[in-house]
């Protein structure tokens, strides 16, 4: 169970630097501007797939810590 919400929240950490959710807004805005929409597109969709990942782990942590 431990390994669960250890690799939950390395999934969900990927998931943000991918995303870009732990940039200012001037560099987000930057990073808009300089990247094309094929890449920006499969950055996203790999954050997406590792945040999901991220989130079943730990749901699946927490069902098998209380139950």
């Amino acid at each position: 169970m431990r390994y669960l919400v250890i690799i939950g929240i390395i999934c969900i950490v990927i998931s943000g630097l991918s995303i870009g959710a732990w940039t200012s807004g001037s560099e987000q805005r930057a990073n808009f501007f300089s990247e094309t929409k094929e890449y920006r597109n499969s950055r996203e969709k790999v954050g997406l797939y590792f945040g999901a990942i991220g989130v079943i782990l730990l749901i699946i942590a927490a069902l098998m810590w209380y139950l």
